[in-house]
């Protein structure tokens, strides 16, 4: 945890109200980080549903794992995150770390160890040691308080400068259903899966295949469109947790992904799921500013999404723009080497609404002058028309700055 906060960090936090059905308790296990919260323990009503999204990397960490495992039967009680270790590439012993905490949880929760969710984030490689935090889950299970979300945002923090938390209140048939979201990550961030962890969590009654749905769409245009560094997490893990308690206040249970009811509740959900990536975002590690990349007239959505993600993952585009440089031949380089279909001399290139090329060349009526105060912005668009065809994506990334290089350089040490 950074002790400069990123000057991209919002200016206020929402208050975030209880959510019926979730308890939660915060405390410092010192795994990794001194006088600071570490682990987070969230207690969740019987009946409750759950759906996952996670990591795609081919080296998952153990708690990723267990999660997968579990999420068949799609009923939780307890999720246990810790910062500082991720568990991850630990081999037998990582395995029996997440099974030694799923049975002390369990046991704390009185229910079973297939209805317990894990997750880790941190250094990879370190074992992590049960002995350090499995005892302190049966207190924090009893103790467990629904005020405490602020606090959960900041017990996962890792390099993250500031805790990310956002809350939604809908009407579920005519029933108020709150979604409270939390999410942590700044470095490591790429899609499939673009952030570290995520939990979000909501009274409103809807099945687990329903919830799952939600959630897998939900991710395609926000965290799977955020990207920091290139680089896929081993931990990448994305929960939705449904408590149903709203269904007393008369709440319609939701069993089909189909039902018009939940219009407004998938829409506060996408938007929610976009804040938190937004979020993870303008926390990139050394992070000045926010940049957006558009790609229009490419072949397909996908194929502008490649282009998208070959923009916003070159260094050289994240230089120049962390060095305030409309340097739009950068973005030509990025275009051409994303190995999707191009054509040189159609493509456009603006710069907010600053057209820098235009059909494969420098746009006559180019401004250095305007284009050069448009990149002393914090927030900066980049769009690339490709014009050859209909598709078009967008994806969030941050500069690259020389602070990114000093925290990962000694991350471990």
């Amino acid at each position: 945890m950074s002790t400069t906060v990123s000057p991209l960090a919002p200016k206020k936090y929402p208050k975030m109200p209880a959510v019926e059905g979730v308890r939660i308790a915060t405390a410092e296990a010192g795994i990794k980080y001194k006088n600071r919260t570490d682990l987070l323990a969230m207690v969740f009503d019987p009946g409750t549903t759950v759906a996952g999204v996670f990591t795609r990397s081919k080296c998952p960490s153990a708690p990723v794992d267990l999660c997968r495992q579990n999420l068949g039967q799609g009923k939780a009680r307890v999720l246990v995150v810790n910062s500082g270790n991720a568990n991850a590439f630990t081999g037998k012993k990582g395995r029996e770390t997440t099974s030694t905490t799923a049975q002390a949880a369990a046991k704390a929760a009185g229910c079973a160890s297939d209805e317990i969710f894990l997750a880790s984030t941190g250094v990879i490689g370190e074992p992590l040691d049960p002995g350090k935090y499995s005892h302190l889950l049966a207190g924090m299970v009893k103790d467990a308080r629904p005020d405490q979300w602020t606090e959960a945002a900041k017990a996962i923090m890792t390099t993250d400068t500031f805790p990310k938390v956002v809350t939604a209140t809908v009407k579920l048939g005519d029933t108020d259903v709150t979604l409270n979201g939390i999410a942590k990550g700044a470095g490591m961030i790429a899609p499939d899966m673009a952030t570290m962890l995520s939990f979000v969590a909501t009274d409103a009654p809807i099945a687990a295949p329903v919830l799952q749905e939600l959630l897998s769409k939900g991710t395609a245009k926000t965290f799977n469109a955020v990207t920091v560094d290139s680089d896929t997490s081993t931990s990448d893990t994305l929960l939705l947790f449904a408590t149903g308690a709203a269904a007393k206040r008369g709440a319609p249970v939701i069993a089909d992904a189909k039902d018009t009811r939940l219009g407004v509740f998938r829409r506060a959900l996408n938007k929610m799921l976009k804040q938190l990536a937004l979020q993870v975002v303008r926390d990139g590690e050394g992070a000045r500013k926010q940049i957006e990349v558009t790609v229009t007239g490419a072949k397909s959505a996908r194929s502008a999404k490649r282009v998208a993600l070959s923009i916003a993952n070159s260094p050289l585009v994240k230089t120049a723009v962390a060095g305030e440089d409309a340097n739009w031949g950068r973005v030509v380089m990025a275009v051409g080497k994303a190995g999707e279909p191009a054509d040189r001399d159609r493509l456009s290139i603006w710069f907010g609404d600053n057209r820098l090329a235009v059909d494969g060349e420098r746009d006559p009526a180019y401004s250095e002058q305007a284009t050069s105060t448009y990149m002393k912005r914090d927030s900066i668009v980049i769009r690339a028309d490709l014009g050859i065809g209909r598709g078009k994506a967008t994806v969030w990334t941050c500069d690259l700055t020389k602070e990114y290089v000093a925290i990962n350089g000694d991350y471990r040490s």
